[in-house]
């Protein structure tokens, strides 16, 4: 479908530079999840909302409240506060959400960001710099572009438009979560996550697990009088690693190239309290990847099977077993109906200024997919602005022409799915 006259006067109000300076802002503010930040840029967008004449619901989400819920998603960060922002632009149902996070990850090493501060937003040649810049403010940056060009434009709207601000996506969902708890919904959403010009339908999820593994201290000098948790570790360790081969050997063709989409990962390990000591408990925190379709509950029950098959062949661990604990952000996967009409409306939009239509694949990763698709009953996939393989990484970037091209195929859409006229 080519654009029409509607579209194309749309599009003359789609300001490109304004869009590259707004990400260039988003990423200077330093929002790593839980901080003061992460609020101050929640304000930042319900001040432009407001200013670009949408109707805004912005509040202090209770946490209280929000964490006695029994179907709460965790967090890891801790936080004295979150905010919710919420604009709609007409009356009713949005017939269309544009949904992005405003928190990042911590920025890691700063030796390892190649001659770039990660909250600079530096530009060279046409690529973008930051930590954030692809996961996920360059796709913030683009919601908000739209709604500045459909607020400027003057056009009508037969149906509503709106855009979801979210905290804490990175560490679980609360900030989606309570979204949707408010009552906030849509007839379909579009989470403008990095995808590398595909189309999302699908992500797995993510559980995080901590193993606490017994040891018997002794003086280093007579280690043998002890039992080194390091040590008693080691075949926890060999034993996660070949359940995840397991776990990834039938592979799904969703995944198209993702050569490992449900990975296991042990990401931080502590022991011992005195470097002359044999320690006596090691604590390993890590990544359980959940298969499409798969229940948590039973996610957890294999990993946990595995662990105590693991101490039951092992003499130490035999009397002195490994306990797993469920810490942190619980994401389950997620995916929109296979055939719902909303896929092809969205690749209709990216196919409008020509080209082949995008690959439809699934992400390794959670997301609020699962939340706006399970929990709200909203038909959600992921299209966005950057390659997820920079995300969480010193070299973290996106590509300024790429974030204008989705940000183009999103106000198409938003005009197509709203009714759009002058």
């Amino acid at each position: 479908m080519s654009l029409s006259d509607v579209e194309t006067r749309l599009l003359d109000h789609l300001d490109e530079q304004a869009l590259v300076d707004s990400l260039v802002r988003l990423v200077q503010v330093p929002s790593v999840t839980g901080t003061d930040a992460e609020s101050e840029l929640q304000h930042e967008q319900s001040a432009f909302l407001l200013g670009a004449g949408f109707d805004v619901d912005a509040w202090k989400i209770d946490l209280d409240a929000t964490h006695a819920h029994p179907d709460y998603p965790g967090h890891e960060a801790p936080r004295l506060e979150g905010y919710g922002v919420v604009g709609v632009l007409g009356e009713g149902t949005p017939a269309l959400v544009l949904q992005g996070h405003v928190d990042v990850v911590p920025t890691g090493d700063l030796d390892k960001w190649e001659n770039h501060d990660p909250f600079s937003g530096s530009i060279v040649g046409g690529t973008l710099h930051g930590r954030g810049a692809c996961d996920m403010k360059a796709g913030l940056a683009a919601n908000m572009a739209v709604a500045r060009a459909i607020a400027a434009s003057g056009v009508t709207l037969e149906r509503a438009f709106g855009i979801h601000s979210v905290v804490s996506e990175e560490d679980g969902g609360l900030g989606a979560f309570a979204t949707l708890l408010r009552g906030h919904t849509a007839d379909a959403a579009v989470l403008t996550e990095p995808t590398s010009g595909r189309i999302m339908v699908a992500n797995a999820g993510a559980l995080t697990f901590e193993i606490a593994v017994p040891g018997r201290a002794a003086h280093g000098s007579t280690r043998l009088e002890g039992v080194n948790a390091i040590d008693a570790f080691l075949p926890l360790y060999a034993a996660i690693q070949e359940l995840e081969r397991e776990r990834n050997a039938a592979g799904n063709a969703l995944f198209l190239d993702t050569t490992l989409p449900y990975p296991i990962s042990v990401g931080r390990v502590r022991a011992g309290d005195w470097a002359s000591s044999v320690p006596d408990l090691l604590t390993a925190e890590g990544r359980l990847g959940v298969q499409l379709g798969e229940d948590m509950q039973d996610a957890r029950a294999a990993f946990e099977r595995t662990v105590a098959d693991a101490c039951a062949r092992d003499p130490w661990l035999r009397d002195n077993p490994a306990v797993v604990t469920w810490p942190g952000g619980q994401f389950a996967s997620g995916r929109i109906a296979e055939e719902h009409p909303f896929i092809d409306e969205v690749s209709a939009a990216v196919t409008a200024f020509g080209g082949v239509a995008p690959s439809r694949s699934a992400a390794p990763y959670g997301s609020d997919l699962r939340l706006y698709n399970g929990l709200g009953g909203i038909p959600t996939l992921h299209y966005g602005p950057g390659d997820v393989r920079f995300a969480h990484a010193p070299r973290e970037q996106v590509e300024i022409a790429e974030l204008i091209s989705v940000a183009r195929s999103l106000l198409v859409l938003a005009a197509r799915r709203c009714g759009a006229h002058f």
